[in-house]
C-alpha cells in the first residue's frame, strides 16, 4: 500500500482522539459549572477580616440554624408575619418567636441571646426564616414589605432597652396625634409615661381595639416603675426602720449594703469574708416584705450551709422559715404548699428542681456562695440561671477570681443587659496573641466597674476597720455524712445508758466512767471525721467547708489564717489537701520537738508567702501568731478557757487588725449542744475532760452536775433524719479522696493521738461476769483513794458531808451510803447475818 494512506490514517486517528480530549474536557467544565459551591465554615473564635463583629456574629446565628434541628409551628392565621413556637431539640426547650419585619428591625424571640446580643436576631429566628424560605408558595411573601394594621408598643432590645411604639395602617392619623403625649419623635416612650401607663392603654383602645402591647414591654414598665417606689423608700429611711427589720443594732456599712440591694432590687454583695453578709441579706429580705410587700424568698446555698442559715434567721428576726429536706414528692409537696416566708435549699436540689420553684413564683431570690454559678457553662450554673423572681441578691467574698467571664456569669443573673452578650464583652476587654487567639490580658476593666456601679457592691475589711469591734465570733454549723451520724448516735445511745444507770443507782464505778469519758471523745471526734476514729474511712464536711473558707480567705492577699483542731488526725487531713494544693503552711502538733517550735512561727510571721499555721492544742499556749487576723477552729474543746488560749494566739497585744474568729459545729450533735449547755467552770471542765485520770473520782456534788449536763448534751432529736442526706445531696457533698500514701508521707515523725483511745466497739461485761483482776483492780483503786481522802482534813469533811444527811423535823443525823439497789442491799445483809451467826459459834 501506499505510505500516504498509513499517514492519513494516522492523522485521522489522531484528529479523533484529540476530539475525545476536548469532548471530557468541555463535559468536566460543565459538571464542575453544575456543582455546587463549597459552604464557607466560620470560626466561634476567630473573626474573618473582612467582617465586622456584627456581621460575623449574625452570619454565625445563621450558620447554627441550619446545622440545629428545631421543630417549628405556626400560632398564628398569617402564613409569614406572625407568631411561632420554636422547639429546640438540642436544649429541649420552647421559644416564642415573633415576625414581624423584613430586616429583623422588628422581629423578637423570648430567648436571652436575642434580648442581650443587640444584633435582631438569634438562631431561633434565623430558624424560622430558613423554614419559610424553602416553601416556594412562601418565599416570595417574605420578600415583600408586611402589611400590618395594627399599632403596637414593644421593647427594642437594639443597644439598651427602649420601650418603641409602632403605628400600623389602622387609625394612622389619630395614633400619630396621640403619640404625642406619650413617646418622642423616634417613638421611644418618654420616662413620665412609665406611670401613666393604665391611662396610656386605656386611650389606645379606644383609638383602636386591634392596639397591642407586648408582655416584655409590660414587664419592663412595671420594673422602671418599682424602681421609682424602691428608691423613694430608700431614700427616707431612718435608724428606726433597721430596729423593724431586723433584732441586732447593724453597723453603719450594713445598714448602706441593705439600702444598697433595696434600692437595686437585684444586686451583688461581695464585702469580705466575716463583714456580715448573711445578716445584710436577711435584713434586706425583711425590707422587701414590710415595704415592698414581697411573700416569698428562696434561699440557695451549699448543702452545709442549709441550717446554718436557719439558724441565723431564727436568731435575727421573726420570719417562718423551712429548709428543703426530703425525695422529690415531698419537696414538691413542700414547694406547693408551705407558707413560711424563707425557704432553704441546696444548689443540688434547686438546680434539679428549678421548675417547682418557679411554679411557686417566689419574690425574691438568695444566692449564697454564689462561685457555685460563676462557671455559665455547667449544667447546675444554668439550671440556677433559670429560677425567676422579681428580686435577687447574690453573695461572694469572692466574684472575679480566674477570669472575667466569671463575672460576667454572675451578672448575667442579676441583669442579663447591662454588659450586654457574652461576645461583646469579651471582645471589648480580651487582648489576645494575633497569631494564636489566645488571651494575653484584659483591658478596661475600669470601665467595667463603672458599669456595675449600680449593682456590685463591695467592701473590704480595711475600708470599714473603725466600724468593726476589735473581735468577731461566728459558729457555722455544718451538717453531718448519714456514716458519721450512724457513728455519733450508736456511742449516744451508749453514753445514754450510762446515764440511765446513773440516774437510777446513783453512782458509776471507774470502769463506767472511763468509758463514759471515751465515748463522749468519740463523739467529738466523729463530729470531725471517721478518720480519727478508724484511719480507713473519711467520711466528713467539714473539711469540704473549711477549703471553701479557705478558698475565700486565700483571695486576700495579705490576710493569714491560723486552723486548730484537738485531733491531731484532723490537721493530718488538712495538711494532705494543702499539700495537693500545694499552699504553703506550718504545721505543729504534739510530735514536734519544742526547740523546732520557734522556727515554725517564726517563719509564718515573717514569710508573706507562708499562708497557713496548722496547730494542735500543743501550740495553744506561747505562741505568737498575731500576723494572723482569722482563726478558725476545726472543733470546739470542752474547756473554755482552752478555746479561749488558742484564740489569745492572735487576739493579744500588738495586733494591728480586727480579728474573726470561726467555730465549725456539726449540726445537732454533742459540739452543738455543748454551747448552750454545758456550763462547766473551767477548773471543773479541764479536770473531767482534759486531764485523763483525776476525772474518775470527782467529788459527787461536781459529778452529778456533771451528769446532768452529759444528759442534755447526748440527748438525741425526736427526729434523726434531720441531719440525715437524700440521694440528691450525697452527691453535692464532694469527701477529700483518701489518699493513703500522701497520708504515710506525713505520718513519719508524727506520734499517735495524744488522747489515749478506747476502742470504737466495746461490749460492757455482765456485772456476774466481771474478772477477778478487774475487783481487785477496783478494790485496790478504792482503798488508795480512800487512804489519801482519810489522810486530808478538807476530803474528810467533804466525805461526811456526802454520806450524811440531817433531817430537818427532828434534827437527827442519818448516815445515807449510795447502793445498786435493794437486792444489793439484801445480799448484803444475809452476808452481814452469816459472819454473825459464824462468829457467835
Amino acid at each position: 500500500m501506499d505510505s500516504h494512506f498509513f499517514l492519513d490514517l494516522q492523522q485521522s486517528h489522531n484528529m479523533a482522539v484529540a476530539k475525545r480530549k476536548k469532548a471530557i474536557i468541555r463535559n468536566m467544565k460543565k459538571a464542575q459549572a453544575i456543582k455546587p459551591e463549597r459552604e464557607v465554615i466560620l470560626s466561634n473564635t476567630r473573626k474573618p477580616e473582612k467582617l465586622s463583629e456584627n456581621e460575623w456574629q449574625t452570619l454565625l446565628r445563621i450558620q447554627i440554624a441550619k446545622k440545629e434541628k428545631f421543630e417549628i409551628k405556626n400560632l398564628g392565621k398569617q402564613p409569614v408575619y406572625s407568631d411561632y413556637a420554636v422547639f429546640s431539640t438540642k436544649s429541649n426547650n420552647t421559644y416564642k418567636v415573633a415576625i414581624r419585619s423584613r430586616d429583623n428591625s422588628l422581629n423578637f424571640c423570648s430567648c436571652l441571646d436575642f434580648k442581650t446580643n443587640g444584633l435582631g436576631t438569634c438562631k431561633h429566628i434565623e430558624a424560622v426564616r430558613n423554614s419559610l424560605q424553602r416553601k416556594k408558595s412562601i418565599k416570595r411573601l417574605l420578600e415583600q414589605t408586611p402589611d400590618l394594621p395594627y399599632s403596637s408598643i414593644y421593647v427594642s432590645y437594639m443597644g439598651d432597652r427602649k420601650i418603641k411604639l409602632r403605628i400600623g395602617t389602622d387609625q394612622q392619623t389619630a395614633f400619630k396625634k396621640w403619640a404625642r403625649k406619650y413617646f418622642d419623635a423616634d417613638g421611644t416612650m418618654l420616662p413620665s409615661a412609665h406611670m401613666k401607663m393604665e391611662v396610656l392603654l386605656q386611650e389606645a383602645h379606644k383609638i383602636s381595639k386591634t392596639f397591642r402591647c407586648y408582655d416584655d414591654a409590660i414587664a419592663f414598665i412595671v420594673e422602671q416603675r418599682d424602681t421609682i417606689k424602691r428608691e423613694t423608700v430608700t431614700k427616707n429611711a431612718d435608724s428606726q426602720l433597721f430596729k423593724e427589720l431586723i433584732k441586732v443594732e447593724l453597723f453603719p456599712y450594713q445598714k448602706e449594703g441593705v439600702l444598697f440591694a433595696a434600692k437595686a432590687g437585684r444586686a451583688i454583695l461581695a464585702d469580705d469574708m466575716g463583714l456580715g453578709k448573711t445578716v445584710q441579706a436577711i435584713a434586706w429580705a425583711q425590707f422587701l416584705h414590710k415595704h415592698i410587700g414581697t411573700q416569698k424568698v428562696v434561699i440557695v446555698c451549699p448543702t452545709s450551709l442549709k441550717y446554718q442559715w436557719k439558724t441565723e434567721i431564727e436568731k435575727f428576726c421573726d420570719g417562718p422559715v423551712t429548709v428543703i429536706e426530703g425525695n422529690v414528692l415531698a419537696r414538691k409537696s413542700i414547694y406547693e404548699n408551705d407558707k413560711s416566708y424563707f425557704l432553704i435549699v441546696s444548689y443540688h436540689m434547686a438546680g434539679n428542681d428549678w421548675q417547682y420553684i418557679n411554679q411557686m413564683r417566689p419574690d425574691a431570690i438568695i444566692l449564697d456562695e454564689a462561685q457555685r454559678i460563676k462557671n455559665w457553662r455547667a449544667k447546675i450554673s444554668q439550671n440556677i440561671k433559670r429560677l425567676r423572681s422579681p428580686y435577687a441578691l447574690i453573695l461572694t467574698g469572692t466574684p472575679l477570681e480566674n477570669n472575667i467571664e466569671e463575672l460576667y456569669s454572675l451578672v448575667q443573673y442579676v441583669n442579663p443587659f447591662l454588659l450586654g452578650s457574652l461576645y461583646q464583652f469579651l471582645s471589648g476587654h480580651q487582648v489576645k496573641d494575633p497569631d494564636t487567639g489566645k488571651v494575653t490580658g484584659y483591658t478596661g476593666l475600669n470601665n467595667i466597674g463603672k458599669q456595675l456601679k449600680a449593682i456590685l457592691l463591695r467592701r473590704t475589711k480595711k475600708e470599714v476597720l473603725k466600724q468593726l469591734p476589735e473581735r468577731m465570733d461566728k459558729n457555722l454549723f455544718v451538717p453531718m455524712t448519714n456514716q458519721q451520724l450512724d457513728v455519733h448516735t450508736e456511742l449516744a445511745n451508749g453514753v445514754a445508758s450510762m446515764v440511765t444507770k446513773w440516774k437510777r443507782f446513783g453512782f458509776l464505778n471507774e470502769q463506767d466512767r472511763q468509758r463514759l469519758m471515751n465515748s463522749l471523745n468519740m463523739m467529738r471526734m466523729v463530729c470531725d471525721s471517721t478518720y480519727i476514729l478508724d484511719q480507713q474511712t473519711n467520711f466528713q464536711t467539714k473539711l469540704d467547708e473549711l477549703f471553701n473558707i479557705l478558698d475565700e480567705l486565700l483571695e486576700m492577699k495579705e490576710e493569714k489564717i491560723v486552723v486548730f483542731s484537738q485531733w491531731e488526725r484532723m490537721t493530718r487531713l488538712v495538711a494532705v489537701e494543702l499539700q495537693r494544693r500545694k499552699i504553703k503552711f506550718e504545721n505543729l502538733h504534739g510530735g514536734i520537738h519544742s526547740k523546732k517550735r520557734e522556727a515554725l512561727f517564726t517563719n509564718f510571721n515573717n514569710d508573706p508567702e507562708c499562708r497557713i499555721f496548722l496547730s494542735t492544742d500543743a501550740g495553744g499556749v506561747g505562741l505568737n501568731l498575731q500576723t494572723a487576723s482569722y482563726l478558725i477552729n476545726l472543733d470546739i474543746p470542752w474547756n473554755p478557757a482552752v478555746l479561749e488560749q488558742r484564740i489569745g494566739r492572735i487576739y493579744r497585744m500588738g495586733q494591728q487588725k480586727n480579728v474573726s474568729i470561726i467555730n465549725l459545729v456539726a449540726q445537732d450533735t454533742i459540739e452543738h449542744r455543748m454551747l448552750s449547755t454545758l456550763k462547766f467552770k473551767s477548773s471543773v471542765a479541764a479536770g473531767i475532760l482534759d486531764n485523763g485520770e483525776d476525772s474518775i473520782f470527782l467529788g459527787d456534788d461536781k459529778f452529778k452536775q456533771f451528769m446532768q449536763s452529759v444528759e442534755s448534751i447526748t440527748q438525741l432529736p425526736d427526729d434523726k433524719s434531720i441531719v440525715s442526706f437524700d440521694e440528691d445531696e450525697k452527691q453535692e457533698i464532694a469527701l477529700i479522696d483518701n489518699d493513703q500514701e500522701n497520708i504515710k508521707e506525713i505520718e513519719t515523725n508524727i506520734v499517735e493521738e495524744e488522747i489515749v483511745q478506747e476502742p470504737l466497739y466495746q461490749v460492757e461485761p455482765p456485772v456476774d461476769m466481771v474478772s477477778s483482776d478487774s475487783l481487785v483492780n477496783t478494790g485496790m483503786a478504792f482503798f488508795s483513794q480512800l487512804i489519801n481522802t482519810l489522810n486530808d482534813q478538807q476530803s474528810i469533811k467533804q466525805l461526811v458531808s456526802s454520806i450524811t444527811e440531817k433531817d430537818e423535823k427532828t434534827g437527827r443525823t442519818w448516815l445515807k451510803l449510795p447502793v445498786q439497789n435493794e437486792e444489793t442491799v439484801e445480799k448484803a445483809l444475809h452476808l452481814v447475818a452469816g459472819l454473825l451467826k459464824g462468829l457467835s459459834k
